[in-house]
Formats: structure tokens, C-alpha cells, sequence
């Protein structure tokens, strides 16, 4: 499924995508998460101080790029852990010549994806 980036209130603007994008915190942060990983290990991942992760997650979470999920085994506390939340961005020109961006979004990112590495 594919989304345009324009009015919509629940997709965020282009301008906000676009500007993550140019960010490389957020973009190492994209990098990393491979599989959902909690802030302090992305924070060793990228090598960056706590505060500049989660700032960088709060953005990125805001741009709907990566969500925070959270899951737990028995007995253990609940953990949030950060998954990125789309498998293809495309930025083009329509045949307006205005910008579009386009995330597709896959349905294969569930809890179920990371149960056992908590």
C-alpha cells in the first residue's frame, strides 16, 4: 500500500519525512533496526548519547518511519523496543511537478516479529 504524503491528517507531511531523511542520526537509527531493538541498544549501535537517541526516535516516531512497541515474557517487565515501520520510501515529482513522497508499509511488522528476543 502506498501512501501520499499531502493533506491527510493522520500521514505526516512530506517536509517532516523529507527532513528525517536529510538527518544522520536518524538515518543510522533507520540503519540499525534491523529487528526491534530497545533505546539503549540502539543508542550503542549508532554510538550516541541517550538524549540524542531518544530526541532522534521521537522524530522519526512523529514521521511515522519507526513505531515503538512494546512486549514482555512472564515474570519480566515491560520493555518498549523501536521497529521501523516502512519497507520502501520513493521521493518523485508528480505530474504536477510537486513533490510526493511515497512510504510503502508492509503488514509483516507485529509483536509477534520480536517475542522470543525480549
Amino acid at each position: 500500500m502506498s501512501l501520499e504524503f499531502s493533506s491527510s491528517d493522520d500521514a505526516p507531511a512530506r517536509e517532516h519525512v523529507i527532513g528525517v531523511l536529510t538527518d544522520d542520526a536518524c538515518r543510522e537509527i533507520i540503519a540499525v533496526l534491523e529487528e526491534p531493538l530497545t533505546v539503549p541498544a540502539i543508542a550503542d549501535e549508532i554510538e550516541r548519547p541517550l538524549s540524542t537517541t531518544y530526541r532522534k526516535l521521537d522524530r522519526l516516531t512523529e514521521s511515522g518511519l519507526v513505531r515503538e512497541t512494546v512486549g514482555a515474557r512472564p515474570g519480566r517487565e515491560q520493555k518498549s523496543r523501536y521497529v521501523t515501520d516502512f519497507d520502501r520510501i520513493a521521493i518523485a515529482l508528480d505530474d504536477d511537478r510537486d513533490v510526493r513522497v511515497d512510504v510503502e508499509r508492509s503488514n509483516d511488522h507485529s509483536i509477534a516479529l520480536w517475542k522470543g528476543n525480549i
